[in-house]
């Protein structure tokens, strides 16, 4: 409960909210290292590459609100698959506050077991073209 009078006033402030930036650490995938910062379009590349990497609820030091889950749609139909994929890659990237749309799902599944989807993800810092390959 807040108080009211005369010193109510005093407790109430103007806050900024401000949009955290997105500088973080360059991911060298390729030479397994970690050199150097990266920021706005190439930052969140790599978040994405993140949280689409990453099994929901399988590491502790990840919140339940971080990550995918993929995991379990192996054996499933591809039927079933197919939007379950879409819903789940969707509800991931949602989480971060920095990507504002997920769209134009394409499922190409050329090889048994494997599932290769695109798809467009709309930032807060531009537009990127995804690619993801998920077993089933």
């Amino acid at each position: 409960m807040l108080p009211s009078g005369a010193g109510a006033k005093e407790l109430q402030q103007d806050f900024v909210k401000r949009e955290q930036t997105s500088r973080t650490y360059r991911m060298q995938k390729e030479e397994e290292r970690i050199a150097g910062t990266i920021d706005s379009l190439e930052a969140m590349k790599q978040t994405i590459y993140k949280i689409l990497s990453t099994e929901r609820y399988q590491h502790i030091i990840y919140s339940w609100n971080y990550g995918v889950e993929l995991v379990d749609l192996i054996g499933k139909p591809v039927s079933y698959c197919l939007p379950e994929i879409e819903r789940r890659i969707t509800e991931a990237l949602l989480q971060d506050d920095r990507i504002t749309e997920v769209s134009n799902f394409q499922f190409e599944t050329k090889k048994r077991g494997c599932v290769h989807v695109t798809f467009c993800v709309k930032t807060t810092q531009g537009e990127l073209a995804v690619e993801k390959e998920v077993q089933i």
